[in-house]
């Protein structure tokens, strides 16, 4: 499958809202190393087959509404629940339970499509990691620091970038937790 690398005003493929968030976050020169495909690239398993790598190289960022938690701000309730960006590798899914916990919620979920672009500026399948419409809390699971490498949404469905882990969870002002789900 054919990549092009998105530069900027050159190639409509990098999102505005992203590219500013790159230019705001001083890694503008990242924007040269985003790739745009032809076929969407909304799960990790598309990304993954896309970029002809392991599905734990890619970061997925879900947004979950979660309420009752004193760690969380109560000005904002965007249908019900305040949003909480999770960032997880692709192999994996959330445990909403230990989500809960790491909040000390009453009750967590995940957010309706409508909460997500109100709360991110994206859809979903191309939520990145940072460059939000709004600040929310982030939680990163520790299974994306097993590769020197992850790739994430670039702000479309289309659109993936790489970043070290450590660096994409840092520019998304995340927390490392464990909040993945643990197969029997």
């Amino acid at each position: 499958m054919t990549t092009t690398a998105a530069t900027g005003a050159e190639n409509p493929g990098v999102h505005p809202r992203f590219a500013e968030a790159l230019r705001e976050l001083g890694i503008e020169d990242l924007v040269p190393q985003v790739r745009r495909f032809p076929e969407a690239t909304r799960t990790a398993a598309e990304a993954a087959a896309a970029l002809g790598c392991e599905l734990s190289q890619i970061c997925k960022s879900l947004i979950f509404a979660a309420w009752g938690s004193p760690l969380l701000e109560h000005s904002r309730e965007l249908g019900g629940g305040v949003p909480v960006l999770v960032l997880m590798d692709g192999a994996s899914r959330v445990d909403l339970e230990l989500v809960r916990k790491e909040l000390g919620a009453e009750k967590v979920t995940r957010a309706r499509a409508d909460v997500v672009r109100e709360t991110t500026g994206y859809a979903i399948g191309g939520v990145p990691p940072f460059g939000h419409r709004t600040k929310t809390r982030v939680l990163a699971d520790r299974s994306l620091l097993g590769h020197d490498v992850v790739w994430a949404a670039a702000g479309t469905p289309y659109t993936v970038f790489p970043m070290a882990p450590r660096d994409l969870v840092g520019h998304a002002g995340g927390t490392l937790v464990d909040v993945r789900e643990l197969t029997a």
